[in-house]
């Protein structure tokens, strides 16, 4: 059974939300991430969703952004990231990790290549926004063979038909953008997000998550009540930034954020 999956039995069984949060590999520098993802798992994170920098990150507002351009300044690849997984994997090996980018690198590394490296390094799901089911008929069976859930995106846009083909192709959990717009977007509607999940339901018994828009304790436990995760990005990322290169910092103020949110999660 794959991490993702066994998370989420586990979670079920115990009537609790699944608590994600995103940050930047290499944001604000390499050598804070590592640390950083135990820090956040010792805080209440369930499952871990690590972005990949990238140049031109079109599903991401300015805050992530601007942490792919800080992490692009101390070089960090794909290869990096995946390195950092198989550090993690050192002292963690249940906390499911997600590789959370776009296409280019992946294709630039190759789809066998990369699905070989990333499992090998304890690497268990694959977000690539921009990699659309009909466009996956080499990259699905690339990471299928080396058991990788490929996760993917569901808009508030979309239809029932586009969602059932969506959900036919995805494993792991799917992800429901909760906002029209990019990260860090603030218009969140909870019960438009409850309607929508209700809906996405009818075509899959996959977990679902939430992200785009949880930025608080509140909006966490509002959405965790009808959701199987949530997902906070952004918030997470301003934190980082707000305290470039002061790792206890930090740490302090990502897993207070996450703290909260676990416990109104609980609750």
């Amino acid at each position: 059974m794959s991490r993702i999956k066994a998370c989420f039995e586990a979670l079920k069984q115990n009537k609790r939300t699944a608590l994600i949060p995103y940050v930047t590999a290499g944001d604000p520098d390499p050598s804070v991430t590592v640390p950083l993802m135990h820090a956040m798992v010792d805080a209440g994170a369930d499952l871990l969703e690590l972005g990949v920098p990238f140049s031109d990150p079109m599903a991401d507002g300015p805050v992530i952004q601007a942490a792919s351009e800080r992490a692009l300044l101390h070089h960090v690849s794909l290869t990096h990231v995946i390195d950092m997984v198989k550090q993690f994997r050192q002292q963690d090996d249940t906390t499911p990790v997600i590789l959370m980018g776009y296409l280019n690198p992946v294709e630039v590394m190759g789809y066998h290549n990369f699905a070989e490296q990333a499992a090998a390094a304890g690497v268990d799901g694959v977000l690539t926004v921009d990699l659309p089911p009909e466009e996956s008929d080499k990259f699905l069976p690339a990471m299928q063979s080396q058991q990788l859930d490929v996760i993917y995106l569901i808009a508030p846009t979309s239809t029932d038909q586009r969602i059932k083909v969506i959900c036919r192709d995805a494993s792991g959990f799917v992800y429901y953008v909760s906002v029209k717009g990019v990260t860090g977007s603030a218009n969140l509607q909870v019960q438009s997000v409850d309607d929508k999940l209700a809906e996405i339901r009818e075509f899959t018994s996959l977990p679902i998550g939430v992200g785009f828009g949880i930025s608080d304790a509140e909006s966490a436990a509002r959405v965790g009540k009808h959701a199987d995760a949530v997902i906070v990005g952004s918030a997470i990322v301003k934190r980082v930034c707000a305290h470039e290169g002061d790792l206890a910092a930090i740490k302090e103020d990502v897993c207070g954020l996450l703290s909260s949110m676990r416990k109104a999660l609980d609750e």
